[in-house]
């Protein structure tokens, strides 16, 4: 059997933090290095900032290059930010010491829509020291545009997609509510989404251009409608925050995909404070019709931190280049020993 696959963690803020946690439990997998900018991490052992009983052996360096010297990684487990231009310089560093990146930059889901440049020179310096990177996560890059493509398999012909993503903010963690605005007026609320303070949810539109490259349709135009509140009707209060009546409890976001005007796929996404359903909707009206429905929603920090875990084989057996979900053989679990689903690596890769 091949060595422990081996892992840098490039960000140990909350998403990351949960993904070493689930690291430290996976067999086949080792976790070689780690880092981060914060102060507070900086220079501490990983089970120390992971709150753990002990040391892990590993301390967080403040760039890659001393986390990946000498360390032999395999692949690098990116997840700083959501815009592909702040993560750009980062994700180059990575890939100039030919190592794999996995990241949940949302931008980078399906960079061709928002930064087409910056995607070609990643896809050219990717092939150049042979090694792939991949955007995922749970949305964007599966529950609104893999799944969706998944789905259409079946289907002869199709009118229009529609996606819809319900979930109850109450049950996430803290910076998320903050990142839909619960709690603020409406006035504070429009102010912040307007200065980008707040940025609710980043990738709907990359879900749709993955989808629309999926079936080759070429859209006219990809249309997001202004973030709007949503206002809670009544006081509602958890462990985490208090929203009163007449205030923002959460968001709601539609983006439109269309050719000559029409309509053609819909993607609606809500999140707010005491949503009385959650679930994940997909319908595809066509040859046959299409509907799935998924209750309640899948979380979207687990099935995020899964995602990204169970894309590593599929990442060291890829091409190189910057490929996207729908680029990689269908998503599955990797379930037990990591290396039972890397039964051969890609020749680039044996360095």
């Amino acid at each position: 059997m091949m060595e422990e696959v081996k892992v840098v963690l490039y960000g140990v803020g909350a998403v990351g933090e949960l993904i070493a946690r689930f690291l430290l439990e996976k067999q086949g997998v080792k976790i070689v290095g780690a880092v981060d900018v914060a102060e507070d991490k900086v220079g501490k052992d990983l089970g120390v900032v992971l709150g753990l009983n002990k040391k892990l052996g590993i301390i967080v360096s403040k760039d890659a290059a001393s986390a990946l010297s000498n360390v032999g990684a395999d692949v690098v487990i990116h997840t700083t930010t959501s815009y592909l231009r702040e993560t750009y310089p980062q994700i180059v560093s990575i890939v100039k010491r030919r190592a794999n990146v996995i990241s949940t930059c949302e931008e980078l889901s399906y960079p061709y829509y928002s930064e087409p440049k910056l995607a070609e020179k990643l896809d050219a310096l990717a092939k150049k020291h042979g090694v792939t990177i991949l955007g995922t996560g749970i949305n964007p890059g599966f529950l609104m545009d893999t799944l969706v493509i998944t789905l259409t398999a079946v289907c002869q012909k199709i009118e229009k997609i529609e996606v819809m993503r319900v979930l109850n903010a109450a049950t996430r963690r803290l910076s998320f509510q903050k990142k839909i605005g619960v709690g603020l007026t409406v006035e504070e609320f429009k102010e912040k989404i307007a200065c980008k303070q707040i940025t609710g949810h980043v990738g709907l539109e990359q879900s749709i251009a993955m989808i629309a490259d999926a079936l080759s349709w070429k859209l006219d135009v990809i249309k997001a409608e202004a973030v709007q509140p949503v206002i809670a009707n009544k006081t509602v209060e958890n462990n985490l925050v208090k929203v009163e009546a007449g205030k923002v409890s959460g968001l709601r976001q539609t983006v439109r995909g269309l050719i000559e005007g029409r309509e053609i796929i819909r993607l609606d996404f809500q999140a707010y404070i005491d949503a009385k359903e959650e679930y994940d909707a997909i319908t595809i009206q066509g040859v046959p019709t299409v509907k799935q429905k998924i209750q309640p929603c899948i979380h979207g920090d687990m099935g995020t931190v899964a995602i990204v875990v169970n894309s590593i084989p599929k990442v060291l057996k890829a091409p190189a280049g910057l490929l996207t979900m729908k680029d990689l053989p269908v998503p599955s679990a990797a379930l037990g020993d990591l290396r039972n689903h890397v039964s051969t690596l890609k020749q680039s890769d044996s360095k």
